[in-house]
């Protein structure tokens, strides 16, 4: 399996796409808008002008990795894909789709006689482009069939077969509410620090603390980069989206009657970014726009 298709080429697909390519893999790529084709023609990406000739170019097996928003989007592309896809042919929805959706749309597959696999993708879109950290459930058959491509576009030991339909996504969906509270924890530090009478370098603050400190991350290196951008994080505004998975997380806890608290209430602190501006939501959107490429909202304010 050589050839592989994949549906969606925004900051997450067109990496991956790339990282495939830059590894041996032939890629066919589609995405709806056109300026998104266009930008990855530019990068040396072979693009389709449609699903149907997206498919129409790969080989047997047919392998399709669709990189879509979930919801609506995600389950019309899969359904799209399935009305041009053959039995024993794989669709991977790399996107975080929430599980209980990924286990039904593994059931539609099934009565097409296609193969699903559900990959949680972690490591932004650095690891996209570099080498990602990919949680794969579905049918085992598919993994081991397309288990040497994960592997190419993965970091070393990045890879996981995680079991049956729906607990790659899940273990994605859990991932993401440690990632919130992480944040969280990260961005009240900073804040405390920002109020108190000393007068700390916020970039050397987080410099310091990635080299031997009990809290060095990728998060701490990615406050490093961030501050050294914006050393007062002036020029956004502490409003922070939740795109799901954290809400997801939170439901699954009171369903387990599993405690849940920091999440729980990281995700509730997303949702007061939104009524007011404060130094901690800078910070999470700040970590989430260096990691991710996530939108964060401009301020408007003059600072002295």
């Amino acid at each position: 399996m050589k050839t592989v298709g994949i549906i969606g080429l925004g900051k997450m697909g067109l990496n991956l796409a790339q990282n495939a390519k830059d590894n041996g893999f032939q890629i066919i790529g589609y995405d709806e808008q056109p300026e998104q084709r266009q930008q990855a023609q530019k990068e040396g990406v072979t693009v389709a002008e449609s699903v149907q000739e997206l498919i129409s170019q790969l080989e047997e097996t047919k392998v399709v990795w669709t990189m879509v928003p979930a919801g609506e989007i995600t389950e019309k592309v899969i359904c799209e894909v399935l009305g041009h896809l053959s039995k024993g042919d794989i669709i991977i929805d790399g996107g975080n789709s929430n599980y209980k959706e990924t286990i039904q749309h593994a059931k539609l597959c099934e009565e097409k006689e296609v193969r699903m696999l559900d990959c949680g993708t972690s490591g932004g879109m650095s690891g996209a482009r570099n080498g990602a950290c990919l949680m794969v459930g579905g049918k085992e058959s598919a993994f081991r069939e397309v288990e040497s491509f994960f592997q190419a576009i993965a970091c070393e030991e990045g890879v996981l077969y995680t079991g049956k339909s729906g607990s790659g996504h899940y273990l994605k969906m859990v991932h993401n509410g440690i990632e919130y509270g992480m944040m969280q924890a990260l961005s009240e530090g900073f804040e405390i620090l920002e109020a108190c009478e000393f007068e700390y370098d916020m970039e050397s603050v987080a410099h310091v603390w990635n080299h031997g400190s009990v809290i060095r991350s990728w998060l701490v290196e990615l406050a490093e980069n961030a501050y050294r951008k914006d050393p007062k994080l002036a020029n956004l505004l502490g409003k922070v989206d939740a795109n799901g998975e954290g809400e997801w997380t939170v439901q699954s806890s009171l369903e387990l009657k599993v405690p849940a608290p920091v999440i729980a209430l990281s995700l509730l602190m997303r949702y007061r970014s939104k009524q007011d501006d404060s130094y901690a939501g800078k910070v999470t959107a700040a970590l989430r726009n260096e990691f991710g490429g996530h939108v964060v909202t401009k301020s408007t304010k003059e600072e002295d």
